[in-house]
């Protein structure tokens, strides 16, 4: 943990539209202060949220969900998707950059969950478990001064639906040796009967004060910039975020990695790609838009291909570049 501990604020949402909440989680990341913690607690009613580039279509049965009454969102941060109700609970911390310290925000849902007699394991890349059944998924996203880390708390969560409306990445499933999304999670509430959002709410906010050294003050609304949060509402709430382009692809790459799935889609004319989206349910959201971002324009060929991707990823010169290296010099052999 950091060597001075951070100055704690909360603040708890009464709203339960998803645009609204991540809005205002986002405009967070533009008033929180040097030293400063901030916890935001909130629910959505009845939503599945999906990673920043993710496909709705591959991910969720969207509109059958819709029609049913659910609410589609599309968040700022990476990884895949989850199922939101009521019976779940949501945080978020943000600190500016050079405060930030996961190991912290980590002890403070340690100390919560804890205070319930339960003991909190952080597994894999972004999970929280209790005797190895994931309670909670964590992603993260950063502006240039602040970095948000946000999750879920499941505490009786509807199982019947995340498993009606959620569509799992088979080989993500078989590679943890699981035979259904359902099998892998688990509701706090099973575990310890009579824990409610509500006194984890509590819990969490007494946690923040213990992890902090100091008691937590409530964050004055006047912090933050409302008219912000509108603009930022009403993109979120947008059919052009939440699914994102309609064209229709040509030439598509796929595969699955330690780090996460990724597809590759392409619109290839005349032997240029004129449009390019990269699909993946990865915690680093950046460096998928920037692999995008780098195939527009180019020739189709494996070598263009190869330039661009290393162009993209030269300061993530890692296991993500070794893997998509490869997936392309095999999905585009002769290319």
């Amino acid at each position: 943990m950091t060597e001075k501990l951070p100055s704690p604020a909360f603040l708890v949402l009464d709203t339960t539209s998803p645009y609204r909440n991540l809005a205002v989680e986002r405009a967070l990341l533009d008033v929180v202060e040097p030293g400063e913690l901030i916890m935001m607690l909130w629910r959505n009613d009845d939503t599945i949220v999906i990673g920043r580039n993710q496909n709705a279509w591959r991910e969720c049965r969207h509109e059958e969900f819709e029609r049913d009454g659910g609410r589609l969102a599309r968040r700022f941060s990476g990884g895949g998707a989850v199922y939101h109700d009521l019976g779940n609970l949501n945080f978020s911390f943000v600190s500016r950059l050079a405060d930030y310290d996961f190991a912290t925000n980590v002890e403070i849902i340690r100390r919560a969950i804890g205070s319930f007699g339960l003991a909190v394991e952080a597994t894999g890349r972004n999970d929280l478990t209790i005797d190895g059944s994931k309670f909670s998924g964590n992603a993260f996203f950063s502006n240039a001064s602040a970095r948000c880390h946000h999750g879920t708390l499941m505490l009786g969560v509807d199982m019947s639906r995340l498993a009606r409306y959620l569509i799992p990445d088979k080989r993500k499933l078989e590679a943890k040796g699981i035979d259904s999304v359902r099998s892998r999670v688990v509701n706090l509430g099973d575990i310890c009967p009579g824990i409610t959002p509500e006194s984890v709410e509590g819990a969490m906010i007494e946690a923040l004060s213990q992890v902090c050294g100091s008691e937590a003050r409530k964050l004055e609304p006047s912090r933050i910039d409302w008219e912000r949060v509108a603009q930022l509402e009403e993109q979120l709430s947008s059919r052009a975020w939440k699914l994102g382009s309609s064209q229709r692809f040509t030439h598509s790459l796929e595969n699955r990695f330690e780090w996460g799935g990724v597809q590759i889609e392409l619109v290839v004319r005349a032997g240029d790609i004129v449009d390019a989206q990269v699909f993946s349910d990865a915690m680093d959201a950046e460096a998928i838009e920037r692999v995008a971002q780098s195939l527009h324009g180019i020739a189709y060929s494996r070598d263009e291909m190869l330039r661009a991707i290393r162009s993209a990823l030269l300061s993530d010169s890692g296991q993500m570049l070794h893997d998509l290296e490869k997936m392309v010099v095999e999905g585009m052999d002769g290319a």
